[in-house]
């Protein structure tokens, strides 16, 4: 569970969801992360949780390295600039979530991934399934 203010309680999937949003806004955003954060606190019913305020900066700070990891499954010709930033977000935070939070199974990343993109894109949850299925695939090729 993750704990807010207030004594507001979210699920992990709905601390995961804060998280997306908060990264999905950031990209159009060349603010501070705590001007995001004082912004957001009055958006989401008890404020910014825990999990999104380690989670946010985590994954901005690993952004370079995860879109390497993204951009080796994309098709050949494409680039991050041809995802939606929507998927794109929700790529990054799966991403971060597989190599960086031991306490996330990998199905469990990428089930949520895919929820998100079901619920946030149009018709763009295969195509995270497939980038993530590809990233995993490639990292249990490595550990062998």
């Amino acid at each position: 569970m993750c704990d807010v203010q207030k004594e507001v309680k979210l699920t992990r999937s709905e601390a995961r969801e804060q998280a997306f949003m908060l990264l999905f806004s950031r990209s159009f955003l060349e603010e501070p992360w705590e001007e995001t954060v004082e912004a957001a606190q009055q958006l989401f019913e008890g404020g910014v949780c825990d999990y999104a305020m380690v989670v946010v900066p985590s994954v901005e700070d690993a952004q370079d390295e995860i879109d390497a990891d993204i951009s080796r499954f994309l098709k050949k010709g494409w680039s991050l600039k041809r995802i939606s930033r929507t998927s794109l977000a929700i790529l990054r935070l799966a991403v971060y979530e597989i190599k960086h939070l031991d306490s996330v199974p990998d199905s469990v990343a990428v089930n949520e991934a895919v929820e998100l993109a079901k619920k946030y894109t149009i018709d763009e949850s295969g195509f995270v399934n497939g980038i993530l299925g590809s990233f995993i695939r490639s990292r249990e090729g490595e550990a062998q």
